[in-house]
């Protein structure tokens, strides 16, 4: 039995549908994500990469076309239930690293966790936990304004591993980095997948970075056009399966 925690088949997703300006961006992806793997989707600005990212992240939703997450359809779940997968089961990386400007690192990582319902000794513990995790812990107290950019996707990565998700998006992370910063962000990346067995979907436009995955897909005007794997996946963490959860049943 495959052990896919994402299974996407004939992908399309359209904009302006029926009118002259009709766009279509992707144009029926196949793509399936093994649990505990670090993949990397490569793509020229334009390509598609970033709507596939949306729409493997219940950002969005494709115009036609199955998917599924952990035997979950995506496309029959409601709303309410896509903004639960979003906060309890997937965590996001922006390339603009996508902080609250007003508030401290600490308040940051935080947030997730305030929007779950934990409490506020435990948000607060297990936000310095992460940020002890990514070197910053001595920034906590700092706004983003006071943060270098290298500082800045650090605090994203914490806040993004708040909740525990099993999986992490992470969209041209590198992206606006110098090549120190981005070094230090990526090899963050191999640490949460060697040692906490996180399947990571990395979207990016550098060969070189790809390279470091275990597999990589290049999409091109919406279409997957080449498929590299390099090392096997070892061993897989575990995960939780079925759409029970989606409910919070």
């Amino acid at each position: 039995m495959e052990n896919n925690v994402i299974s996407m088949k004939h992908i399309r997703k359209l904009y302006y549908i029926g009118k002259p300006n009709e766009l279509e961006i992707l144009k029926g992806i196949d793509l399936n994500v093994k649990n505990g793997e670090f993949l990397a989707v490569v793509g020229a600005s334009g390509s598609g990469k970033s709507t596939l990212m949306n729409i493997i992240g219940a950002l969005d939703r494709p115009t036609e076309g199955e998917y599924q997450l952990d035997g979950c359809d995506i496309r029959s779940l409601s709303d309410k239930d896509l903004s639960r997968i979003r906060n309890q089961k997937i965590g996001f990386i922006f390339q603009t690293f996508n902080l609250i400007a007003k508030t401290t690192a600490l308040k940051n990582v935080e947030l997730p966790m305030l929007y779950q319902g934990i409490g506020r000794k435990e948000r607060r513990e297990r936000a310095l936990e992460l940020l002890r995790m990514v070197k910053m812990e001595d920034r906590a107290d700092h706004h983003p304004n006071e943060l270098s950019g290298g500082q800045k996707q650090r605090v994203a990565i914490a806040r993004a591993m708040a909740n525990q998700p099993d999986i992490l998006l992470a969209d041209e992370p590198t992206g606006a980095l110098d090549s120190k910063s981005g070094r230090m962000v990526m090899d963050l990346f191999h640490s949460l997948h060697e040692e906490q067995k996180k399947t990571i979907v990395f979207i990016t436009h550098s060969r070189e970075l790809a390279e470091e995955t275990q597999r990589t897909v290049t999409i091109k005007d919406g279409q997957i056009i080449r498929e590299e794997r390099r090392d096997g996946l070892g061993s897989l963490g575990e995960y939780r399966t079925g759409c029970e959860w989606a409910s919070g049943q």
